[in-house]
């Protein structure tokens, strides 16, 4: 039985909960409408689910002029249009520093009371300005505004064998863990547990992408992005079965080399180029850097 791609799923805004979908098309940046809004603080820095939990609750919708977002508790929903980019900010995710336009003041008050705490809502009206790092990817790769790369690809298998390592250390009755906890754009089945670690080149139907890194995971995946609460796994099962240089790793980040293709699911995937079996994810900067790029 061929590899196939199980979920798309794209997410409007950072941090938020996702939008699955029977078909994504494949810019340089990412699938389209994935990660083009963002919750700031007054600096400007990024605010996501590690420092604010209720953001996975928050339930985001790309339209024809711009985004829907509704909340547990609001008593309605956030419309808001794309801004026209006149007016730029500057904004940071991480250690990259851009601008971005602003939505407004309605946006942000509705956003700040949604979530408890003083932010602004932006969006990203041009994703050509935001490079990838160097360190991992090419000069003329570009990214939204996820944390460091175009899109990312989990596996199914890999799910089930975490979840194999949660589940014999758990107190009988805990769920497993579900594949939102990780956030991947694309998901394949019909492949073994881990092999997409080493994976250097991948064909996703008629889409391209160069396997450029292993992830290395955060608290982020502790959120349960039901209820917004936090807990040790999967970082603890993960520490055990999956620790390299000090990080933990599930999913692997991609670049696409083929824009304007689209990816469907069902569609077969196939590795047109891999490392030797069991090299484990690609986590060593393939330029001069120490740091993880974000």
């Amino acid at each position: 039985m061929p590899a196939t791609l199980t979920r798309i799923t794209r997410f409007p805004l950072k941090s938020a909960r996702g939008e699955d979908l029977a078909e994504g098309v494949v810019e340089p940046q990412g699938l389209a409408g994935d990660r083009r809004w963002m919750l700031v603080d007054a600096g400007g820095k990024a605010v996501t689910a590690r420092q604010v939990p209720r953001l996975v609750l928050l339930h985001p919708v790309i339209t024809a002029t711009g985004l829907r977002v509704t909340a547990p508790g609001a008593d309605r929903p956030l419309l808001v249009a794309r801004p026209d980019g006149a007016e730029q900010v500057p904004v940071r995710v991480f250690s990259s520093s851009f601008t971005a336009a602003p939505a407004g003041p309605e946006a942000d008050a509705w956003s700040s009371a949604a979530l408890g705490v003083d932010v602004r809502l932006v969006h990203l009206d041009d994703p050509a300005r935001r490079p990838t790092s160097p360190d991992f990817s090419e000069a003329g790769d570009r990214v939204s505004l996820a944390d460091g790369y175009p899109l990312l690809i989990a596996t199914e298998a890999s799910l089930a064998a975490l979840n194999d390592e949660v589940l014999a250390a758990a107190p009988t009755g805990r769920d497993p863990l579900p594949m939102d906890r990780f956030r991947p754009n694309v998901v394949v089945a019909g492949v073994p547990a881990w092999s997409e670690d080493d994976w250097r080149v991948v064909r996703i139907g008629e889409a391209v992408f160069r396997a450029v890194k292993g992830c290395a995971r955060c608290v982020l995946t502790t959120v349960d992005p039901e209820t917004g609460e936090k807990e040790r796994e999967p970082l603890a099962s993960l520490a055990r079965i999956r620790r390299y240089d000090g990080k933990t790793w599930f999913g692997v980040n991609l670049v696409p080399d083929t824009p304007g293709a689209v990816v469907r699911l069902g569609d077969e995937v196939e590795v047109l180029e891999a490392a030797p079996p069991g090299a484990g994810p690609l986590r060593v900067p393939t330029r001069n850097a120490v740091a993880e790029a974000h």
